[in-house]
């Protein structure tokens, strides 16, 4: 079928596997290109991607989601497999993420280790409270079934790289790729997968709480931008409870003795009045918004596909002259 599949492996001082993890892909996926961006390690990894036969890039900008948007921008394919440099993703699942992308029409294949081996192999029991957290969180919000948010092993199709705004710098990048697809309706696939947990002397880059604070964040930032609706309606019915709350005794003690006591809390009572009704309207512009985002979106995606369809019919009259 001429379909290009590249491997893009992201990494930060992964010497102790990056070799392991380059021969395993390489076996599974003899005809794809392997690329290793660099994210300025300090013990070698480059020089020993480049001895086991990786293209290595450089990434100075440190943090994954950085690295993710120079790989997306900078490689022409038709399937991406993005997998860890850590050897925790056995590389015969990713042919089967690979599969759903070239032969099923995925946008997005994720690898799910949560429903395999990653409880028992994790040892880190907050990182496992974290993906549950983090799963219910989006799956409730946006209405799906997602099993693992998190995880490392993804492969992508040219639409989704190529439309992807990548703005997380860091490890909630996961998170913001899923959101992506399940905010733009792109079609996605989970696919169980083994996992192991990192082999001696490879050490874990995450911190368990600074990483999960930005996962969080990210995903009340990305609520607001992409169901704002639901978000300020949210937020109005908070302020409306506690403007209630706060009210309903002062007007209980005006029908009584026929006077106002309490008038700075009647006045933030106003105050938050104004505010709970503004929030909601907010909610109702920018929801008008989202819709014309949306529609944006799928004409820039068809303009993109047809630009690219255009390009490949150049290049092969070129190569037939």
């Amino acid at each position: 079928m001429n379909k290009k599949t590249v491997i893009l492996i992201p990494c930060y001082n992964e010497s102790a596997t990056i070799e392991k993890v380059i021969r395993d892909y390489r076996e599974a996926f003899p005809g794809a290109e392997i690329y290793v961006y660099d994210n300025n390690s300090t013990d070698h990894t480059d020089e020993i991607a480049r001895k086991a036969g990786a293209i290595v890039r450089y990434e100075r900008k440190q943090g994954k989601g950085n690295v993710v948007r120079s790989m997306f921008r900078d490689i022409e394919a038709d399937c991406y497999i993005m997998v860890d440099g850590d050897d925790t993703y056995p590389a015969e699942d990713a042919i089967k993420l690979a599969n759903e992308v070239l032969n099923n029409g995925v946008d997005m294949a994720i690898g799910d280790r949560l429903s395999s081996t990653y409880f028992t192999e994790n040892k880190r029991p907050f990182h496992n409270t974290g993906n549950r957290l983090v799963r219910a969180l989006i799956n409730t919000f946006y209405d799906a079934k997602v099993k693992d948010i998190m995880t490392g092993l993804r492969a992508f199709s040219w639409d989704f790289v190529k439309s992807f705004p990548v703005c997380s710098k860091g490890f909630e990048i996961e998170t913001e790729m899923t959101i992506f697809a399940l905010d733009k309706n792109m079609k996605l696939a989970e696919v169980p997968i083994g996992y192991r947990d990192r082999p001696e002397g490879s050490v874990s880059k995450l911190n368990t709480i600074s990483d999960g604070m930005k996962v969080l964040k990210t995903i009340g930032t990305l609520l607001r931008d992409t169901k704002p609706f639901a978000f300020f309606t949210w937020i109005s019915v908070i302020l409306l409870l506690i403007t209630t709350a706060f009210f309903v005794p002062i007007y209980i003690d005006f029908l009584h003795t026929g006077l106002v006591e309490k008038v700075p809390t009647l006045i933030m009572v106003s105050m938050l009045g104004i505010i709970t009704i503004l929030c909601f309207f907010t909610g109702i512009i920018l929801t008008s918004l989202r819709k014309n985002q949306k529609n944006e979106f799928e004409r820039s995606l068809t303009t993109m596909r047809l630009i690219r369809e255009s390009q490949r019919q150049q290049e092969n009259q070129i190569k037939e002259d």
